[in-house]
């Protein structure tokens, strides 16, 4: 007996499974949530998720031509934790109750012109200092040593205080994570060096240094020349932030966004190296009698220092402290080398080993070590510039790093850069 006959028909076939969800986007929603739900624009989103390694080829896989669109969407479906919750209708008949008003957004305030005022005084206080050091300096009618160390500590001490300052308001202030110590560590090495390294390596090339021995010499023209570096730093650094953002908020591909974005950190790169080096060049013929003038090697190695502080800096301002640690410390390893194998040189049978140091001294003086090293760290750092600063997450919106209770957006891992 047949089915039809018994009267009973067969059941239906279920049709096949469908393979992958119905939704993609879903999925990608439960994964980011905290951060939909933090995110006042989307360009915010945008700027998590490109973090995490979403490109634009990611995106498509979601139904999206690139990651701005995909943003958009998340922005759209997912409620913000700064949004009213909103009653459900008790009846398809009955009347919905009015939402109470929402909490007005946070705006972004444009900084008032007494506040840039200051900034820009806080950024110039560190050249001023040393400036006011170096005069004091000079202005001792009866000096003796010991009222000489007392103002050179004084002056280095308050200088320090107000470099400190600078980089702790205004464009330098780093806003996504506090600073690495590596960098700080690396910084102050390569700055140091700068400042007493080409006497130090002058004595270990002579034989010496002899203990009890000379009064180590200072390269008071370099100090003077970094610490004045700040103005154009910060200036540099705010005009690459702004239209980075702007770049952002009109780019709608991550390739077009990098396309934007590689003109502006070469022009804020060429333009700061050159105030640097003329910051450099007027240090020393102003201060020629203070210190060891250095020559024209001097000056490179004065400019290269400070184009390499300020790409290190930049890194690190918008998101990429690792990225700046290594460049600094690869310069720091340089440097130190120079040292070590000139010491190695006085073994017996490894004096070859300091062949190469004697040769680029006796070639452009000592200041030459520490304009290679610093050279080279800095074409490093730019060479990871144009890669890691040319991506969404280092352009996040200017109040997006203040967040109310949360993980910053730029708190990401340097893996997928």
């Amino acid at each position: 007996m047949t089915a039809s006959e018994s009267g009973t028909a067969a059941p239906p076939a279920r049709p096949a499974p469908r393979h992958g969800p119905a939704d993609p986007v879903r999925l990608l929603m439960h994964r980011h949530r905290a951060l939909c739900e933090r995110a006042v624009d989307p360009l915010e989103i945008a700027a998590g998720l490109e973090a995490h390694g979403v490109t634009d080829r990611a995106a498509a896989r979601f139904r999206h031509r690139d990651v701005f669109s995909l943003a958009e969407e998340l922005y759209a479906r997912i409620p913000r934790a700064d949004e009213p919750v909103r009653r459900p209708a008790p009846g398809p008949t009955a009347e919905r109750e009015p939402d109470p008003d929402p909490e007005p957004a946070p705006l972004l305030v444009a900084p008032a012109p007494r506040s840039r005022f200051a900034c820009g005084a806080v950024q110039l206080l560190p050249g001023a200092l040393a400036l006011a050091t170096v005069a004091a300096h000079a202005a001792v009618r009866h000096p003796t040593r010991h009222l000489v160390a007392a103002v050179d500590a004084a002056g280095l001490l308050l200088t320090a205080l107000a470099l400190r300052l600078a980089l702790r308001h205004g464009p330098l202030r780093l806003r996504h994570r506090p600073g690495s110590r590596a960098v700080v560590l690396w910084a102050g090495w390569t700055v140091g060096y700068a400042v007493y390294g080409d006497w130090l390596l002058a004595q270990l090339l002579s034989g010496g240094p002899d203990v009890p021995g000379p009064h180590p010499r200072a390269a008071v023209a370099t100090a003077v020349a970094l610490a004045c570096a700040v103005v154009p730093a910060a200036g540099c650094a705010h005009w690459f932030a702004v239209r980075g953002r702007r770049g952002l908020a009109s780019s709608r591909a991550l390739a077009e966004l990098a396309s934007r974005v590689r003109p502006l950190l070469v022009g804020a790169t060429g333009f700061y190296l050159g105030a640097a080096l003329a910051l450099a060049v007027g240090a020393h013929l102003l201060l020629a009698g203070a210190g060891r003038p250095g020559g024209r090697s001097a000056v490179l190695a004065a400019g290269a220092l400070a184009l390499l502080l300020f790409l290190a800096r930049l890194l690190a301002v918008h998101g990429f402290p690792t990225a700046a640690a290594a460049g600094l410390g690869s310069a720091a390893a340089l440097e130190a080398a120079a040292l070590c194998l000139v010491l190695a040189a006085r073994l017996p049978g490894l004096a070859p080993l300091g062949t190469p140091v004697e040769t680029l001294v006796a070639a452009a003086g000592p200041a030459a070590v520490p304009a290679a090293a610093c050279a080279l760290g800095a074409l490093g750092l730019l060479a990871r510039g144009l890669r890691a600063l040319t991506g969404a997450c280092a352009h996040p919106p200017a109040a997006a790093p203040e967040r109310r209770g949360g993980t910053p957006l730029t708190d990401r891992p340097e893996a997928h850069r």
